[in-house]
């Protein structure tokens, strides 16, 4: 009888080589880690990739149906701010969040889908921008999967805290960039030392920006942000950084968690939008 050759994997907990029959893990414990389940979703189903890119894709393609939406595209403003904007209806459509979307429309969804909506070309320019130059640090020091549950958490966190002061409307990934923010910043005053001191320095001319820009620019959401932001540097400190704790079956799983919530949310925004725009 010829022997069968036993198949090897690496455990997508403690990523150990393991046999494929293994249960539990005899290095972490980790119960049925060959399963289908936790080998292709959760370790090659989700998040692969450029974690930026794929944000940058989802944001651009709201702002064009937004767009599409709204037939406003060739709008002419003498505020910057104000070119190439979508109308209010468009954004209340497609999931832009506050007490008008919650109260009237009993959409709690949006505060998930608002992270991905724009209220013009410069808005969503500056945020893709800050999103390229701050991420790619979150994902270097906690890794994929722990940086776009922070970026979820801390946007749904920082429109809720808006919704309870009683803000109409409002949009935009700047609340769960600032969470992005608050986590590097927890990071580099956990890690110390001359890089995380540097860093740690910097991300506070980061904050005081963004604040003071808020204060002088009328239409800014400071109170997202601040939620954003402290509910980043929670987040950073309950799911831990790479140096202290490498990703495990816990954060892939809160990660699809918030990957599949953010898809859901979104689909049925796009669906209700082309149902009502465009329907008999």
């Amino acid at each position: 009888m010829a022997n069968q050759e036993r198949q090897s994997i690496l455990c997508p907990n403690c990523r150990k080589l393991i046999s494929v029959d293994e249960s539990p893990c005899p290095y972490c414990g980790l119960r049925n880690p060959g399963s289908r389940w936790k080998n292709n979703f959760l370790t090659k189903g989700i998040l692969e990739g450029d974690l930026v890119r794929q944000i940058t894709i989802v944001c651009v393609v709201m702002f064009i149906l937004s767009i599409l939406v709204s037939r406003t595209a060739t709008r002419i403003s003498l505020n910057p701010f104000g070119f190439l904007s979508p109308s209010n209806r468009a954004l209340i459509l497609l999931g832009a969040t506050g007490t008008i979307p919650i109260d009237t429309f009993h959409r709690w969804w949006t505060l998930l889908t608002a992270n991905y909506l724009h209220g013009g070309l410069l808005h969503i320019l500056f945020n893709m921008i800050a999103l390229r130059q701050i991420a790619p640090l979150t994902v270097q020091e906690y890794g994929t999967y722990r940086t776009f549950s922070i970026f979820t958490i801390s946007g749904v966190g920082g429109f809720l805290l808006t919704y309870l002061r009683g803000t109409p409307l409002t949009l935009g990934a700047s609340a769960a960039l600032c969470g992005i923010i608050g986590a590097a910043l927890y990071y580099g005053k956990s890690r110390g030392g001359y890089f995380g001191q540097a860093l740690y320095q910097q991300l506070i001319g980061w904050v005081i920006g963004i604040f003071a820009f808020g204060f002088f620019v009328p239409g800014i959401d400071n109170w997202a942000h601040g939620g954003g932001l402290v509910c980043g540097i929670a987040t950073g400190f309950l799911l831990g950084y790479s140096e202290r704790t490498p990703e495990n079956m816990f954060h892939k799983m809160l990660a699809a968690v918030c990957v599949l919530a953010t898809l859901a949310a979104l689909t049925w925004a796009v669906i209700l939008t082309f149902a009502i725009s465009f329907g008999a």
